[in-house]
């Protein structure tokens, strides 16, 4: 697997073992390769690492197709893995990683900036599904844009699962307002499989926003058993 990002500033190439990750200049672009074989050390300690990172360099490439925000850092590449690093760790057997399996999860960021954030979960409104925001419609300014990230998790290849994300801008004629405060009510916010956070943006500014989702698939690729199963699947650990 490969991710590209622009070279800015200072930045480590080569091999970092203890990531399972290498890094290597092509054309003016720092190109990541994951690795898919662990060699000869494969300790506990660097296996969790590399499994945090492919999921997360997994879910970078995903997301980074709609180009979010992530502005207290020179790049959103580098900023979303720190974030991204504060998940839960997954295990994925290397069957499912080799095809960039990715699993759903609360909490994947989808932006980082200095608007205040929007506190947000999925509830109901008169009996009906709904995103519901601590966001006061009379707080809002002129100039004030609400894009909603949305994700989902489906599965290809039997039971490989991977998400995919969308991002578009809502008007504010689709909200609801729920107690003075800014909802979105679809029967869509019911499924399982989905996630989604609503991200303030003023120009070049945004809030620090992450998904909010009901799925709880993700969980049982977090135990010993899942870990134990995902470092068979590698040859072991050592």
């Amino acid at each position: 697997m490969k991710i590209k990002q622009p070279l800015k500033g200072s930045e480590i190439i080569g091999r970092i073992p203890s990531l399972g990750v290498t890094k290597y200049l092509r054309n003016g672009t720092v190109v990541t390769r994951v690795s898919t074989s662990y060699g000869r050390s494969n300790t506990p300690k660097q296996f969790i690492q590399r499994q945090r990172m492919r999921h997360s360099l997994a879910l970078w490439k995903e997301l980074s197709r709609w180009s979010p925000m992530f502005t207290e850092s020179k790049t959103a590449y580098h900023r979303f893995l720190s974030l991204a690093n504060q998940l839960p760790v997954v295990y994925l057997p290397k069957d499912k990683s080799s095809v960039r399996g990715t699993l759903l999860m609360p909490g994947i960021p989808v932006s980082e900036g200095s608007l205040q954030p929007i506190w947000q979960w999925i509830g109901e409104q008169q009996d009906t599904p709904a995103l519901i925001t601590d966001r006061k419609a009379d707080d809002l300014w002129p100039n004030e844009v609400f894009l909603l990230y949305s994700v989902e998790q489906q599965f290809f290849r039997e039971d490989c699962p991977q998400v995919s994300f969308k991002m578009r801008e809502v008007k504010r004629d689709e909200f609801t307002m729920v107690d003075g405060c800014l909802a979105l009510v679809d029967n869509d916010f019911a499924n399982e499989m989905k996630g989604w956070a609503l991200v303030r943006v003023m120009g070049r500014n945004c809030s620090t926003q992450s998904i909010v989702t009901r799925c709880t698939y993700y969980e049982q690729y977090t135990t010993e058993e899942a870990l134990e199963a995902a470092a068979k699947s590698y040859g072991g650990l050592r």
